[in-house]
């Protein structure tokens, strides 16, 4: 590899910290919403669905948006500002490209059907097969915070990488 400057070695290192620490603190959200929020709103609809009725009721749209967008803009910045360190670059896009891949599996069906579950709560439903829909989602959503647990530990050898590129 090229010699690279250290001062752009430091910014890749701080912009990939960044970026691991709010992965991590996001994974933090995830793993308490999966623990304790959908294992009680999964557990009997149409009455567990009673957490997201009224003015009052549980909904971290806003939280998650705000959350994903803040990470994906620090890990795009991140990416940027490692281009130039190739083994680092290289498995930063892998992992977006998998992040990436399951926020899309996100909007397309986690969102919309968590939408769904939520207006059923305020609006009335008779939907059927509501216990099989919801223990579905719950199941997938298992596999897709583990897949971004295992996201956020592949940034954890960069961060080593980098640390041991700074001091070379």
């Amino acid at each position: 590899m090229e010699q690279i400057a250290k001062d752009y070695i430091s910014r890749g290192a701080s912009w990939l910290f960044i970026t691991t620490l709010i992965y991590f603190l996001m994974n933090g959200a995830q793993i308490f919403e999966t623990a304790v929020i959908v294992l009680k709103w999964t557990a009997a609809p149409t009455d567990s669905f009673q957490l997201f009725k009224g003015k009052y009721g549980l909904d971290f749209k806003t939280f998650w948006i705000v959350m994903h967008s803040i990470h994906e803009i620090t890990f795009i910045i991140a990416i940027i500002f490692c281009w130039k360190l190739d083994p680092i670059r290289n498995w930063l896009l892998i992992l977006f490209l998998i992040h990436f891949a399951v926020r899309v599996w996100t909007l397309a069906y986690f969102a919309p059907n968590i939408m769904e579950f939520q207006k059923m709560a305020n609006v009335g439903s008779n939907a059927t097969d509501l216990l099989s829909r919801a223990s579905l989602w719950r199941t997938l959503n298992y596999i897709r915070v583990g897949i971004f647990i295992a996201v956020s530990l592949g940034l954890i050898p960069l961060c080593i990488k980098i640390m041991h590129l700074k001091f070379e």
